[in-house]
């Protein structure tokens, strides 16, 4: 399916030094505010105390957050839990409060918003268990990098393999970096989605390679910058189909999902917006850099059709 077809092939590869240096200026200063300011990070990872609290009907998150911040307590997560009459509390752990202390001092401002308020539960989040989901974090991201890597030095070549894994890592630098500069909270949700993140940007990347490797087969007169330009504008309409509408259901989740989902959608964004960047302008021109070549993807006994790039029934197909 093609919302349109670019007869003329469109030559990113001939701005790729200018866009590549714009990367490497935004990766650095990414980079900057991770080591100056350092991620905001939620309860999970620093340790608090945890509340679930039920309602005799539906409970009104906002306005529990509202009281709970005239309290003083700061980056408090409120969500839902089960059911909209179950609510989880997330409270970061403040020095000269213990746990049981910040609890009932919870509890006596919502009992006062709305008698029916009941503790069915709390907990004690010590900063142990939050340096390991940290480590677990870590482990869990050098799990996917590596698996993509050996992914695609087996489909494709090892070129692809460290252009796209650059790629990826800067995107996730990146998203990273705007959690660091304007301090928004980083939680086990923020995590899932650069993750996903990761999946997704190589998905793209996996699609422009697969292109590549398909005109290196087809038109043997083309040279390999021709061959990469080809392979980006043939992939056009179907990159604005897949992130497009992806891209409204992060959107709708942005603007819907409230606060629980807010900081996760707000990764997801990041992510895809520089995800179709990274795919194009970084992994494909740090392909080329690294000099990928016909002999390097078609194995002896390969076609050997020429193809107008210009044909439209001559082009691999979507």
């Amino acid at each position: 399916m093609e919302f349109f077809r670019i007869k003329r092939d469109i030559p990113f590869m001939r701005h790729a030094l200018v866009l590549n240096a714009i990367s490497a200026l935004t990766f650095l200063a990414a980079v900057f505010f991770l080591f100056s300011r350092g991620l905001h990070l939620s309860v999970e990872f620093t340790g608090g105390t945890l509340m679930e609290v039920s309602y005799s009907q539906a409970a009104d998150l906002n306005a529990m957050r509202a009281t709970i911040d005239r309290l003083g307590f700061k980056d408090v997560q409120v969500q839902n839990f089960g059911t909209a009459r179950e609510v989880l509390i997330r409270l970061p752990a403040i020095k000269g409060q213990t746990s049981a202390q910040q609890s009932d001092q919870v509890m006596a401002a919502l009992k006062q918003a709305d008698a029916s308020a009941q503790l069915r539960r709390t907990e004690f989040v010590g900063p142990q268990v939050g340096d390991e989901l940290a480590a677990d974090g870590l482990k869990a991201l050098a799990f996917v990098v590596v698996g993509i890597m050996i992914y695609l030095a087996i489909r494709f070549e090892w070129k692809f393999a460290v252009a796209a894994i650059i790629a990826n890592l800067h995107d996730v630098i990146i998203i990273l970096g705007f959690f660091a500069f304007f301090q928004w909270e980083f939680s086990l949700a923020v995590l899932a989605a650069v993750l996903a993140v990761l999946g997704y940007s190589v998905n793209e990347s996996v699609v422009i390679f697969d292109r590549i490797r398909e005109n290196f087969r087809r038109y043997r007169k083309m040279n390999s910058v021709q061959i990469i330009d080809n392979a980006i504008t043939s992939t056009i309409s179907r990159t604005i189909i897949t992130h497009g509408s992806t891209q409204l259901v992060v959107l709708s989740m942005l603007i819907f999902g409230g606060a629980t989902l807010h900081y996760f959608a707000l990764a997801l964004t990041i992510g895809i917006l520089f995800g179709i960047y990274s795919s194009v302008f970084v992994a494909a021109a740090i392909a080329m850099w690294l000099g990928i070549r016909r002999e390097d993807l078609i194995k002896a006994g390969g076609s050997k059709k020429d193809g107008d790039p210009n044909d439209p029934n001559s082009g691999a197909v979507v």
